[in-house]
């Protein structure tokens, strides 16, 4: 596991999180854990005391395990896999908390699912990233603090509000580090060209090229175009998530059709839905760069796969956000 290289919050230099009396709290839903320790870590404190159990009809039980009354609360929890029982979780925990007289609660979603459906594109189809906002809204959320949202739009769909934060300096830390040469910034469609764009800027202006693609199906994509040059050149395909990554894999088949000597692929959120890791394992990629924003199991591991953490970097936006100072100041 890589970490973004933001310094340490030791208590001493933190001294809200080292009193008794201090309001900040951290908890971590079920979804991911370890990325919650290392948060908290970052920020020289514990996760807060919680039970939760699932009864044997499926119902889930939380009980905060310690008095927040009058505190800030931050819970993390992303609604990855099984994404129904993430939401519901979240949501339990958040009414908990409002109920338990917490001050403040921020729901802090490192990958926040049903964000693909944000619009409709066909008749009598439902607009679920808006109603997945409402309910975290209605639960008793004060504010939400999202990582990469997969269209801009959805932080406008919280009427609270809302931090979106990004993945990228991690993942170009990295790819910085490996002081590679002849870069292209690939998007593997249109709608993720502002992505690209920002992502090669960051990196002494590359250039960058888009693959025209039209999606026949749900988790199907044919790609048909490339603009642009990748001959001989380190191509470095960025996108918020990958998927079952048909995509991203028939992007690395055409930029090595096209003379690509080496394809990189950089994504925030592993959802890695079958068949991905038989698709990413395949070897058309150098290395498959994503974050921890979803946990990867062991199962989902494979030679090529580095997983990079947020963790430092959600903990610097839960500081500033509770010391009231700038947030998107950290990516400019």
């Amino acid at each position: 596991m890589v970490n973004t290289t933001l310094p340490l919050r030791h208590p001493a230099r933190f001294p809200h999180v080292s009193g008794s009396e201090d309001r900040l709290r951290l908890f971590s839903g079920s979804a991911n854990v370890p990325l919650a320790q290392e948060v908290a870590r970052y920020l020289g404190m514990g996760l807060g005391p919680m039970v939760r159990k699932t009864f044997a009809d499926g119902e889930v039980y939380v009980q905060v395990q310690e008095s927040i009354r009058g505190c800030d609360v931050y819970l993390i929890q992303p609604t990855c896999r099984p994404v129904n029982d993430r939401l519901t979780e979240l949501l339990i925990v958040i009414d908990a908390c409002r109920r338990a007289s917490a001050r403040q609660i921020t729901a802090v979603l490192p990958y926040y699912g049903y964000a693909r459906a944000d619009r409709k594109t066909a008749g009598r189809e439902s607009i679920a990233a808006k109603l997945v906002a409402n309910l975290i809204v209605q639960s008793g959320a004060h504010r939400v603090i999202a990582m990469d949202l997969h269209s801009a739009q959805i932080q406008g769909y919280f009427d609270i509000p809302c931090d979106h934060v990004y993945g990228a300096p991690v993942l170009l830390d990295y790819i910085q580090q490996k002081n590679l040469s002849d870069i292209v910034v690939v998007s593997p469609d249109v709608g993720g060209v502002a992505r690209a764009r920002s992502f090669a800027k960051k990196l002494e202006e590359a250039p960058i090229a888009i693959i025209d693609k039209r999606r026949q199906s749900h988790n199907v994509a044919e790609v048909l175009n490339l603009v642009g040059d990748v001959r001989g050149k380190t191509a470095i395909l960025v996108d918020d998530m990958i998927d079952t990554a048909g995509t991203i894999t028939e992007a690395a088949k055409l930029l090595r059709q096209e003379g690509a000597e080496r394809v990189y692929a950089c994504a925030t959120h592993a959802v890695f839905s079958p068949p991905a890791i038989e698709r990413l394992s395949s070897g058309f990629f150098e290395e498959v760069i994503v974050t921890n924003t979803i946990p990867v199991p062991p199962e989902s591991q494979f030679p090529q796969l580095r997983v990079l953490s947020v963790a430092n970097l959600l903990g610097e936006t839960i500081w500033r956000v509770h010391e009231d100072t700038s947030v998107s100041s950290m990516f400019r």
